[in-house]
This record gives C-alpha cells, sequence and structure tokens, in this order.
C-alpha cells in the first residue's frame, strides 16, 4: 500500500468517528439494551453537533472565497486600469473592445486607432485555440515609437461563433532599443579605397605644366564630395586615396549615384582622354580591418571591370554602380612583358599543366587554349586541355584538329583531367574567372597552382587565391592576351597554322571583324599572327553559312520585337540545329538595322535557355544580363537561365531592360 494512502487512515475525520461511535453501541445494544440507550442519544447529539459545524465552517468558506475573489477582480481591474504597458482587448474583425489609458496615449485620434487594431488582428489567425501565444513578427511603429505586440486569445463564453473569442494585445515598447540601434548602424564605419583610373596614360596625354593642375582639380574635387561626411580623405599614393567616413552618409551617395563619377569626367587641363574614378568600399564588417579587406576586394572588382565603377561589399554580397564609360586600352606593355616573364617561370617548375576554359567553349576560348598548349609544349612540358564536348561553336576548328597526329592526346574529359591533376599541377584558366562558367570546377579544388587569362569584366563571383592572374577588361579578346604573351617570351615560338588560324578567328569573332572593342594592339595581335602565316581567307571560311542557316537568321531578325524604340528583343526557333551560335549570330544581324542600339536574341539548350546580347555602346548589356545570373563586356554579354523557359526568360528579360533603363533616367 502507498504510505500517503497509509497515512489517510490516522486523519481525524468526525464522520469516521460517529461510525465507530455508531458500531459500538450497535454492540452495547446486542449484549445490553438498557445500557445502549444513553449511547444512542449521545450519539443523535454529535451528528446534530457536527452537521451545525459543517454547515457553519462552509458558510464562513464560502464568504472567505467570495472576499478573496473579489479582492482579486478588483486587483485585476485596478492593473488593467493602471497597467504601465499599452493594453487592447480586440475582436478578431479587428474592433475594439476595451484599451487602457496608456494605449490610448498611442493615438492622436480614433480613427488611426481602429485601422491600427484592424491591421494587427488581420495577422491573427482565427483558428487558433484558447491560450495559443501570439507574437507579431514585424514591429510596429505608431507615431515615432517602434513597438513588439504581444497577444492571447480569449474566450468570453461557451459560444463557438467567431465572436467568442477576442484578443490581448500588449505593445511593449522598443523605442529606445530601436533608436540606439539606428544610432549605432548610422556611426559603423565605412572604408572606401579611390583609385585613378589609367593614371599615367591620363598624364602622359597631357602637358607637364598641366599635370599638378590636374591633380590638384581631382583632390579638390573629392573632398568636396566628402566634405559633408565629416570623415577622412587621405592621398597615400599618387593616384590612390582612402577615406574613412559614417555609413549613414552611404545611403545618401548611393541615391545620388556616387556623382563624383561624372564629375571628375568634366574636368579638362587638355588631357586628351577623359578622367575616371574606381572606387571599392566595404561595409558592416565587424572591424575596420575587416572593412578595409573588403574595400580591397570591391576595388579590384572594379577595375576587373573596366572602371569608372563603383563597388560596395556587404559580407558576402555586392552592388554595383557606374560603368558607363568604355575600357580605355592601355598604351604601356609592361605588364604583358612581366606576365609572360612570370608565366615562363610557373610552366618550368610544374610537373604538368592543364587548360581550361569555360563551359561550352567558344573559338576564342579554344584559341587562347591553343596558344597557350604551344607556348608550354615550346618548354618542354606535359600538357593537356580539358574539354568535356564539342559545340557549334568550335566543331569546325576541332575537326581540323582531328586530322593532326600531334593534337589526337591533346584534349582530355573530366574523368581523365581528374586522373591527371596534382596539387602542383599548373591549372591555366582562360576566358573567364567566375568558377561555376569553368570546364570542370571541381578541378579549381585539386591544386594550389592556378594562373587566369581573361578579358571580360569582373563579377562578384570570381576564382580566388590564384598565384598569377592576367585579368584586361579592355582587352578585344582572351586570344588577343594570348598573342602578346607570344611575343615576350624568350623563344622563338612556331605556330601551327591551325593554331594561327584559331587565335586570329577568336580576335576576328570577338571584335566582330574589328569593330567592336578593337585599338590598335587588337591590330598589332593580329599582325604578328599575319606574320605567322595565317590564312585570312580559311579563318573567313570557317565562319560561313549554309542557305538554310542564313534563311533561320533572318526570320529571328524579322520576328523581333523591339522595346524603348531602340532595342530588339527576338527568340531563336528551339527545333533547329546549333540554337546558340546561330542566335549570337542574330544578334549581330540586329544591330545592322537603322535606329536599334542593342539586340538580344534568346534560345532554348536541353533544359536553360541562353540569352545573346549585343549592343553598340550606348547600351550596357553587361549590366543588364548581370541581373540575370549572366556577364561578359559593355557590347557582349550572356546569360544562361537553368530550368526556366523561353517565354518566361524573355518577360525576366524586359523587366531587367526596365530596371536598367529607370536606372539610367533617374541619373
Amino acid at each position: 500500500m502507498d504510505s500517503k494512502k497509509l497515512s489517510r487512515i490516522f486523519i481525524p475525520k468526525a464522520g469516521f468517528y460517529l461510525w465507530v461511535i455508531l458500531f459500538l453501541v450497535v454492540i452495547i445494544t446486542i449484549l445490553n439494551p438498557f445500557v445502549a440507550i444513553p449511547g444512542y442519544v449521545l450519539f443523535v447529539f454529535l451528528v446534530i453537533y457536527n452537521y451545525k459545524s459543517t454547515h457553519i465552517r462552509n458558510r464562513e468558506i464560502a464568504k472567505y472565497i467570495e472576499t478573496l475573489t473579489f479582492n482579486i477582480d478588483c486587483a485585476t481591474k485596478d492593473t488593467l486600469l493602471n497597467f504601465p504597458m499599452p493594453l487592447v482587448l480586440a475582436e478578431l474583425d479587428g474592433t475594439a473592445v476595451w484599451y487602457n489609458s496608456s494605449f490610448k496615449c498611442m493615438f492622436d485620434d480614433d480613427n488611426f486607432l481602429h485601422k491600427t487594431i484592424s491591421g494587427i488582428v488581420e495577422d491573427i489567425k482565427p483558428e487558433m485555440t484558447e491560450g495559443d501565444c501570439i507574437s507579431i513578427s514585424k514591429d510596429a511603429a505608431i507615431n515615432n515609437h517602434y513597438y513588439t505586440i504581444l497577444g492571447s486569445l480569449v474566450k468570453i463564453d461557451n459560444d463557438n461563433t467567431e465572436h467568442s473569442i477576442i484578443v490581448m494585445l500588449y505593445f511593449i515598447d522598443n523605442t529606445d532599443l530601436i533608436n540606439e540601434r539606428q544610432k549605432f548602424e548610422d556611426n559603423k564605419n565605412t572604408v572606401g579605397l579611390i583609385v585613378i583610373d589609367n593614371y599615367d596614360d591620363l598624364m602622359q596625354s597631357m602637358e607637364d605644366t598641366q599635370r599638378p593642375q590636374m591633380m590638384a582639380e581631382i583632390e579638390k574635387s573629392i573632398s568636396a564630395w566628402l566634405a559633408h561626411t565629416g570623415g577622412v580623405l587621405k592621398k597615400f599614393e599618387r593616384d590612390k586615396f582612402l577615406c574613412i567616413f559614417a555609413f549613414k552618409y552611404l545611403k545618401e551617395l548611393e541615391e545620388k549615384k556616387f556623382e563624383i563619377l561624372e564629375t571628375v569626367k568634366e574636368i579638362h587641363f587638355g588631357n586628351k582622354i577623359p578622367v575616371t574614378l574606381s572606387i571599392g568600399m566595404g561595409i558592416n564588417a565587424p572591424t575596420i580591418l575587416e572593412n578595409m579587406q573588403n574595400a580591397n576586394a570591391s576595388i579590384d572588382i572594379a577595375l576587373g571591370r573596366g572602371g569608372d565603377h563603383v563597388v560596395i561589399k556587404d559580407g558576402d554580397n555586392f552592388r554595383f554602380f557606374g560603368g558607363r564609360t568604355r575600357e580605355l586600352e592601355k598604351r604601356t606593355r609592361v605588364k604583358a612583358r612581366v606576365i609572360a616573364y612570370a608565366l615562363r617561370g610557373l610552366i618550368d617548375q610544374a610537373p604538368s599543366v592543364l587548360i581550361m576554359g569555360h563551359e561550352n567553349a567558344d573559338i576564342d576560348c579554344l584559341g587562347a587554349a591553343l596558344g597557350i598548349y604551344r607556348i608550354v609544349k615550346s618548354r618542354d612540358k606535359r600538357v593537356n586541355i580539358v574539354l568535356n564536348h564539342s559545340n557549334a561553336n568550335i566543331d569546325a576548328v576541332l575537326n581540323k584538329l582531328g586530322k593532326e597526329p600531334e593534337y589526337s592526346n591533346v584534349f582530355v574529359g573530366r574523368n581523365e583531367a581528374f586522373d591527371i591533376i596534382t596539387k602542383k599541377t599548373l591549372l591555366i584558366v582562360l576566358d573567364t574567372h567566375r568558377p561555376s562558367f569553368t570546364e570542370t570546377p571541381e578541378l579549381l579544388k585539386m591544386t594550389d597552382q592556378i594562373v587566369i587569362i581573361d578579358h571580360h569584366r569582373r563579377g562578384a563571383d570570381y576564382i580566388q587565391d590564384v598565384v598569377l592572374s592576367y585579368h584586361e577588361t579592355y582587352a578585344s579578346s582572351t586570344c588577343e592576351l594570348v598573342t602578346e604573351l607570344m611575343q615576350y617570351l624568350e623563344e622563338k615560338i612556331r605556330l601551327t597554322s591551325i593554331e594561327t588560324e584559331a587565335l586570329y578567328a577568336g580576335i576576328v569573332v570577338d571584335t566582330k571583324n574589328f569593330i567592336f572593342k578593337t585599338g590598335v594592339r587588337t591590330f598589332e595581335a593580329a599582325s604578328y599572327l599575319r606574320r605567322q602565316g595565317v590564312d585570312t581567307v580559311s579563318v573567313k571560311q570557317l565562319f560561313q553559312n549554309d542557305l538554310k542557316t542564313y534563311i533561320i537568321i533572318s526570320n529571328i531578325v524579322k520576328d523581333a520585337e523591339v522595346v524603348y524604340d531602340n532595342i530588339a528583343i527576338s527568340i531563336c526557333p528551339s527545333n533547329i540545329k546549333n540554337a546558340q551560335l546561330i542566335a549570337a549570330q542574330a544578334a549581330d544581324q540586329l544591330l545592322s538595322l537603322s535606329g536599334l542600339v542593342a539586340a538580344f536574341v534568346l534560345s532554348s539548350h536541353e533544359n536553360e535557355t541562353v540569352i545573346s546580347g549585343r549592343s553598340l555602346g550606348e547600351i550596357n548589356v553587361q549590366m543588364i544580363l548581370e541581373k540575370l545570373g549572366g556577364g561578359g563586356h559593355m557590347t557582349v554579354a550572356g546569360a544562361q537561365l537553368e530550368n526556366v523557359p523561353v517565354e518566361e526568360a524573355k518577360g525576366r528579360l524586359k523587366s531587367a531592360i526596365y530596371e536598367y533603363i529607370d536606372s539610367l533616367n533617374k541619373e
């Protein structure tokens, strides 16, 4: 038996004793009835007494409970009436049933009060049961005060209708906390680096006597631009500035689209090229040092996008501003010579070399790969080119390579590359700087020796921890960069005919027959290839279309939709072969039409939609397609949208174009 149950036997109870007495009196009656008479009298007396005592005690307890309940009700009412926190009772439709004086003081008029309650109650699910705790996730801002709202449901009767439940809401004033938090956010440090683009070329383009005035005017403009921030501006190199100011001023600078970019372009002291700036900023890092590191990363991206950019790094996210100026060709070739020397050293010390371009390689990518292949072979090193599959862009060149015994074992697929690569293998990435765009991204993690040679504007996602980077956005193509490197190697490299054709074709295709992004160095690279014996007629034949393809391109041009009166959008039929190549050619063809400054052609490939963008320079197609996850240059760009139908992709493209045009109109 449980010890608690056993102990209850010994608890004195009047009823128990009365039963014991009755039992004893009955026994006495059996033994001697006359003697039991006084016992019955005593038993009746005790029963009556116990009844009266119990009744009186129960009445006193009831009275005590009533008094206690009244006192609690009074205390409850007094608490609700004088509760220091705003409190309101409302029905599920938002009608206020009762509120205390603290809640009344929150508002200037009753109408605004009712609207606020209705808005809050709409966030509460009517199917909640009694006792459920409700926490409104969003902070309510009322008359410059900020509140966190907590609440519970209360059932007021046994009726199951909607009106039987009311909502009790508590308003916790967080105004001081929010204000202090905002003050803390506003006063966080923003670290920025400002670089004068092409400083050397700018100074060389003007008279010696004008150079000090030019620099003084640039410094004056930058100082005036940041004067209202009360921050620090320090020049630490001839063309570099460091600035630190409070975070609250950054929003104002963003709203004005960093007007300093346009201000410095108006500075003229006999300079033949415009003044442009690149600005990189780091924000929201725990320390100034980390903000400085983010600013360095931002300035690298700004310069990698051709300058005239502002890049802001907030954690892992980047924001871009500017980029309306075309890249200026660098006159000095010092960097090309230094890169060539460094690349030769890396090749000599590597046990083997792998060359990898971007997925769905084009002729610029393949031509550059063949150029690097010849450089490595001249150093007597094992070299392979990673290529998982061919496509219409490079089929003609690969067919020619297939007839040459030398190239029989040069190209390797993904699995073969995994078997070849080691931590010491030199991996040369061409025509891309984004990990996800490479032919086999896994290879990037399998070696410590990575070299990048690219001419695309740098995006937020780029390959890090490289040993050598030759990233020049002014160049027309990667083939141009590789051709320049060849000229600075000590050995007299002799290219094969197919290699010269591929390199020359890469330049021709990316410049659209020496029309776009063509500078002096572009022609010099082409001249070097001509001296190597390139057959220009053979290159022309690589890209000849048959009559059927020409008709398809003409139909794409005919069906184009024009937006903003000067931007064409068309769709390539999905049931044709080499749709991506035809789409790119159709986009080029659209630009030949009068009045059009940009063109986009969409094509479907397996489970993705590919967009080819072309521009004459007035519209930055790179910035438009970056909104869709793509990239490229101001005049040539592309994007790939996985698992997105063509029509949906067209809608997204239109939205990106509208957003871009609106941003231009606001400037």
